[in-house]
């Protein structure tokens, strides 16, 4: 009997959630945003401001050093000279100091010399720990902590925030503020791209890239960000004398990408908890035969969907994008990818480049070959969704122009700034929040249960 009560539950919880999926579509928000220009902070705001003491460490960050989460890449810069490169750190529990010993790094970019800057990977920490760390070891030091994820399972929960596009205005410190106050607690962020728009200023002002690396160190020295790059990453300006794409970018922000036999810091995969995250590059090459297109080839087939079921894709270039920027620039590689996200059944997307947020329904376009005509989107429960986070608050201010009518697979869009919540409760069901800065820190403007494709696949196979 108690059998039969289960089986019911689960047949009254798919229904609700199908009806959750429905009831939104196709939704144009009605929220009314008082327009104002969007305005950078000045460089002498206190978010900028560094920390005192002789060569103190400064743009602290952390994010993931391995593929399953049991390395953390610290990196900061110094400025008055090199000093050390090592990082000591000690779980909560223990007392003894270990030390990671790191590396720097210059670079110079037309006017602009950068600090030196550092990066040490502290390897073999245990799952679920929370560890302190402390960098300028011999001058002024700074400490701070991170937590480990839990060892990676099918039912282990985790929560992911969202941001995009991040910027340095006003703008940008309300929505990392409402994302520090989210009663929905991220521990890790996933960041679509777009970080300090140093390209937006005069010779591509470098200075901007150590503004913004204070600015967010507030959050990024505590939980690890995982970097997508983005257009505004790729700093190429012959003009200036400068023809190395991505150099402040790489220089600066380092990935794992090696644990993933990927062969570029652009494309890599990491594990965290329940959750597989591939991250791609819009800005490389990635059509048949580059080494992205190779990699991707070889890396879904990988994915034990037993062990991580969730799987998430990050890019910087919306697929699907009903706003009039950025209009279809991420059509060729939808061309190139979507059948393999449709075959290996990820869940969702994220993508950012359009100021503004859009979430769509479950849908792909993999029937068109040129000469057939069917070229519309169509329903696919195979199918990932696709949201659009672009939002974070950046000077060039937000995408209001929207195509009209809005598409079928277009479920909600609005022309705001936020940040996003994917809470993973288990192997079946995932909590998705995205949060408009004008609201309070609980508000939710949008929201959608998730019920992995994976799983509910195995679940028809046994009932049929």
């Amino acid at each position: 009997m108690m059998g039969v009560q289960g089986s019911s539950i689960v047949v009254v919880l798919g229904l609700l959630l199908n009806v959750a999926v429905l009831c939104n579509g196709g939704k144009t928000s009605t929220f009314v945003r008082k327009v104002e220009k969007t305005v950078d902070m000045p460089l002498d705001s206190d978010v900028f401001q560094a920390p005192p003491g002789y060569n103190a460490p400064q743009q602290v960050h952390i994010t993931q050093g391995d593929l399953v989460g049991k390395a953390v890449i610290v990196s900061w810069v110094t400025v008055d000279e090199p000093g050390s490169s090592t990082v000591l750190y000690w779980s909560e529990n223990s007392k003894q100091k270990k030390q990671a010993k790191g590396k720097f790094v210059t670079y110079r970019f037309y006017n602009y010399t950068s600090g030196y800057i550092h990066h040490s990977t502290i390897r073999n920490l245990k799952f679920n720990t929370k560890y302190y760390y402390e960098v300028g070891i011999g001058n002024t030091t700074r400490q701070f902590w991170f937590i480990t994820p839990p060892e990676s399972g099918p039912d282990v929960p985790y929560t992911f925030g969202l941001i995009g596009d991040l910027g340095q205005s006003y703008d940008s410190n309300r929505t990392l503020t409402h994302y520090e106050k989210n009663t929905q607690k991220g521990e890790t962020v996933l960041f679509v791209g777009d970080l300090s728009y140093a390209d937006n200023y005069p010779n591509h002002d470098n200075v901007r890239w150590d503004t913004w690396g204070r600015f967010v160190e507030r959050s990024v020295a505590y939980q690890p960000w995982i970097w997508t790059a983005g257009n505004h990453e790729i700093d190429f300006a012959p003009e200036l004398g400068e023809t190395k794409p991505f150099k402040p970018y790489t220089h600066r922000y380092h990935v794992p990408y090696k644990a993933s036999e990927s062969t570029q810091p652009f494309w890599y995969s990491i594990k965290r908890a329940s959750a597989y995250i591939i991250v791609l590059a819009s800005y490389s090459a990635y059509g048949k035969y580059t080494p992205q297109y190779k990699w991707l080839e070889e890396e879904l087939p990988k994915v034990n969907r037993t062990e991580t079921p969730w799987l998430i894709v990050l890019m910087h270039s919306p697929w699907y994008n009903s706003y009039n920027y950025h209009y279809m620039e991420g059509e060729t590689m939808r061309v190139m990818y979507e059948p393999w996200f449709v075959k290996y059944k990820v869940d969702v997307v994220f993508a950012g480049h359009v100021h503004a947020y859009e979430r769509s329904e479950r849908v792909s376009n993999i029937a068109y070959n040129v000469v057939n005509g069917i070229c519309t989107p169509i329903k696919d429960q195979s199918a990932p969704v696709y949201i659009t986070i672009g939002d974070g608050g950046n000077l060039e201010g937000l995408a209001t122009n929207m195509t009209e009518p809005q598409p079928d697979y277009s479920a909600y869009r609005e022309a705001s700034f936020g940040h996003a919540i994917f809470d993973i409760k288990n192997r079946t069901h995932a909590y998705y929040s995205w949060h408009r800065n004008q609201d309070g820190f609980s508000v939710e403007a949008d929201t959608l249960w998730f019920f992995n494709r994976y799983w509910h696949q195995i679940d028809d196979s046994k009932i049929g």
